[in-house]
């Protein structure tokens, strides 16, 4: 089994927040792969089907962004999983936006989320890193993060959770670079480029 997080604020208050990109990844990969509804476990939201033959559970905590290492310590204990079977979805100040980048373990580079998860958990799990650009001053991004994304940046939002959710099965063969470089060029063919965002 592998275990997809993601992470965000749980609430429609939050819902269009940058903060919550990877429950919208998340949400996107349910709906591409027909996963059944989500139900209430591991203090969260889950939903479980098969992706290329291996059986997925998707998770989205609602522990709040800084304690999400509760609900997913909760579903790895109980599965018995080890770092090389979960996947977390979050949101990446240092990637221009609409960019993704997989990585094992590193530093948390501030994100509480990411943080919590190293400290209830491990460290040496995969993270997909969604980018979502910086508001180029470090006392504006709490703002910034927890601020809806605008309607104009809402297109490649949900193009970038689309490319994410159709080439996640790269993601559970174990290809992040395959995976890497198919968002990339699905963004591209949908005309969202580094220059071409906004």
């Amino acid at each position: 089994m592998l275990l997809f997080v993601g992470l965000g604020n749980p609430g429609r208050a939050y819902h269009m927040n940058r903060h919550n990109i990877g429950f919208m990844a998340v949400d996107a990969i349910a709906r591409v792969h027909n996963f059944p509804p989500f139900k209430s476990r591991f203090q969260g939201q889950v939903s479980e089907a098969p992706i290329n033959g291996e059986k997925v559970l998707l998770l989205k905590p609602e522990t709040f962004m800084n304690d999400s290492g509760r609900s997913v310590s909760d579903a790895t204990h109980f599965y018995k999983l080890s770092p090389r079977e979960v996947v977390v979805f979050h949101d990446e100040l240092d990637l221009a936006p609409g960019k993704v980048r997989v990585k094992k373990g590193g530093g948390n580079a501030g994100h509480n989320g990411l943080r919590s998860i190293t400290e209830r958990f491990n460290n040496d799990y995969r993270r997909v890193r969604l980018g979502i650009g910086h508001p180029g001053d470090k006392a504006r991004v709490h703002d910034y993060v927890l601020g809806n994304f605008p309607q104009v940046e809402q297109l490649w939002v949900e193009a970038l959770c689309g490319a994410v959710a159709k080439n996640v099965g790269e993601l559970v063969e174990g290809d992040d670079a395959t995976f890497q470089n198919k968002v990339y060029l699905a963004m591209e063919s949908a005309g969202f480029t580094s220059e071409g965002l906004f």
